[in-house]
């Protein structure tokens, strides 16, 4: 019964795949690496680095708990990759539409944990004023955090599980950072961080 469970959720796994990326539109073709960029683990660093810079004393704040979120998502994706140790789709399957060159395991997606891990922190601490009501920035970063994902099966270099457990890990690990952000934020390290003005590299 388990084994074939399993081999159905493996057959639509793949199913799914094929159908994201067989679609080869030429503007999505263009557009979709330039949007899985920006899931990387760098850029969303570099994103944190402006918020700690240009934020204020909140900014700060903001920019040390999306850190440690990002490097709790890291280390959990780096440890699954080398326990899994799953094929990317374009060594195991045929007539695959690959469009970049990566290296490395496929499970879990690590452009769509670090999305999601940054996307849930940022956009619950961050919100717009219009008439008197809040509007969180969540639900944009995590629409944004989807597009990255789906870029990763479009593009070639993961499967939609992939995707799936890597969007569930970052939001995880930053639900996890944020229950015990008051701790974070007394520590020693992170005071000192958050009364320096300028980030020193």
């Amino acid at each position: 019964m388990f084994d074939l469970i399993l081999s159905k959720l493996l057959n639509e796994n793949i199913s799914l795949f094929y159908l994201i990326n067989g679609i080869n539109n030429s503007f999505l073709n263009w557009l979709m690496p330039i949007i899985t960029d920006f899931g990387s683990s760098v850029a969303w660093i570099l994103i944190c680095i402006f918020i700690y810079i240009f934020g204020g004393s909140y900014g700060r704040k903001v920019a040390v708990l999306c850190l440690m979120s990002l490097f709790l998502t890291n280390i959990l994706v780096i440890l699954l990759k080398y326990l899994v140790a799953e094929p990317r789709p374009f060594f195991t399957l045929q007539n695959v539409n690959l469009l970049i060159h990566v290296n490395g395991s496929s499970f879990p997606s690590g452009h769509t944990a670090s999305s999601f891990a940054a996307a849930t922190m940022i956009g619950l601490k961050y919100h717009l004023k219009s008439e008197g009501k809040k509007y969180y920035l969540i639900y944009l970063l995590l629409a944004f955090a989807v597009l990255i994902g789906f870029s990763r099966i479009y593009l070639g270099v993961h499967y939609p599980y992939d995707v799936i457990f890597g969007a569930l890990i970052g939001t995880a690990c930053t639900l996890i950072i944020l229950k015990y952000e008051n701790r974070i934020l007394n520590n020693k390290i992170a005071v000192r961080l958050k009364k320096t003005k300028y980030l020193t590299l």
